[in-house]
């Protein structure tokens, strides 16, 4: 019972932690150029955001 008991109060720290810094991680790991190349190649391979994207940057026919 205690080591559930520890295990759920680590799991709720890092959240907690990784909650709280959030933006300050997600500038640290997207401010290096792999993974910012990483990130953007997995996020434009979604077909509705490509295509959103592409038609927001590019112009087009606007997706009401």
């Amino acid at each position: 019972m205690s080591r559930l008991l520890t295990s759920i109060f680590m799991i709720g720290s890092i959240g907690y932690v990784v909650f709280r810094y959030r933006y300050r991680i997600i500038n640290a790991l997207i401010g290096t150029g792999w993974m910012r190349r990483l990130a953007v190649g997995s996020i434009m391979s979604f077909p509705g955001v490509r295509q959103k994207l592409m038609s927001s940057v590019f112009g087009g026919p606007s997706a009401r």
